[in-house]
């Protein structure tokens, strides 16, 4: 398979895996571009023993975590945090109305720690099952299933809280 074929096919899936891991656009880019040249470079390595989509979102998944662990991307973060401190000149009202306008459940599965997000997000938005979750994270199913079943309940707890925050 030519390069753009490659791209063309698994470019959505693997920056919505980037971008659920990193939380910005620019990296999640960044790491698909990286992770397709490599496999485009690298496609005589692939064994077979999974699909070839699999293959790509472990190889991103690997990929987001290195980015996490860098320091430029801790210094980045850090940087951010402050700039974004100081130019938040909303008002609670502006800022409640822009969340609802958003989708709600989407931002709190991000606010969620990496292991249940990913998780959750692999399940729900990727629709891989508990076993190809647990083949791709190399973990058991039942990690897995535990996971899945911690993640909904902090999920329902940020979703309790949020609203509890709208309603006040």
């Amino acid at each position: 398979m030519d390069f753009d074929g490659i791209a063309r096919e698994y470019m959505k899936d693997l920056f919505k895996t980037a971008y659920s891991y990193v939380k910005n656009v620019q990296l999640a880019e960044d790491i698909v571009q990286d992770v397709l040249i490599k496999a485009f470079e690298r496609q005589e390595q692939f064994r077979g023993e999974s699909n070839y989509r699999t293959y790509l979102i472990r190889m991103t998944i690997n990929r987001s975590y290195d980015v996490l662990r860098s320091w430029s991307y801790r210094n980045y973060q850090l940087t951010n945090t402050f700039t974004s401190f100081f130019k938040n000149s909303k008002s609670t009202e502006e800022i409640v109305e822009e969340r609802n306008n958003n989708k709600e459940l989407y931002e709190q599965v991000f606010n969620l720690q990496i292991k249940y997000r990913e998780v959750i997000y692999l399940y729900y938005y990727q629709d891989y099952s508990v076993k190809e979750i647990a083949i791709l994270l190399d973990l058991s199913e039942n990690t897995i299933k535990t996971r899945l079943m911690r993640g909904r309940e902090k999920l329902k707890k940020l979703l309790k809280e949020t609203e509890v925050i709208f309603h006040e």
